[in-house]
């Protein structure tokens, strides 16, 4: 979970974002807890698969996410500097609780559970604790929060990881 040398984003801390990121062509920026920009959005237009970059202020781009095409579950992968990052698919099903696997490609993996529809999950690695997601901190509407709770994590991957599970989920809802 370490995060890129290029990152010089704070370490810990809330990332506001917006509900609905996949906007086509859309671009809008994530702001940090203080209402600085964070990261900006920057959705693809005239692609034929959902496609968006994360990028930093100075608009390099650090995490590009894709759906993936053709596969048995719907898929999402994280891409940096055009290298697969890592791959999320749903990993069980439960009533109350989603539960989605997050697959990094040093073979890593990250679980994902909690009220992913209700902006209400937490990121682990191994039991601890990574990010939690959540509207209750916030006012404004169609907004929630991304609190990256470990210094050593990489905001710009749990964000992107967090944009892929709502996705995912929204996806097997039939909310497109």
């Amino acid at each position: 979970m370490q995060r890129s040398p290029g990152d010089a984003s704070p370490r810990t801390g809330k990332y506001v974002v917006r509900d609905r990121i996949f906007g086509i062509g859309d671009d809008y920026w994530i702001e940090d807890e203080h209402g600085r920009h964070a990261y900006l959005v920057d959705g693809k237009a005239l692609r034929l698969r959902e496609t968006f970059e994360l990028k930093d202020p100075e608009r390099r781009v650090l995490i590009t996410i894709r759906k993936k095409m053709l596969s048995l579950r719907d898929t999402m992968t994280i891409e940096r500097g055009d290298e697969p990052l890592a791959t999320i698919r749903r990993k069980r099903l439960s009533l109350l609780r989603n539960h989605y696997r997050v697959q990094l490609v040093d073979g890593t993996e990250l679980d994902v559970s909690g009220k992913i529809m209700d902006r209400e999950f937490a990121i682990e690695y191994d039991g601890e604790l990574l990010a939690e997601i959540s509207r209750r901190w916030l006012t404004v509407r169609d907004t929630y929060a991304v609190n990256v709770v470990r210094e050593d994590a990489d905001p710009a991957l749990l964000i992107a990881i967090a944009v892929c599970v709502i996705r995912l989920a929204e996806r097997e809802r039939g909310e497109d």
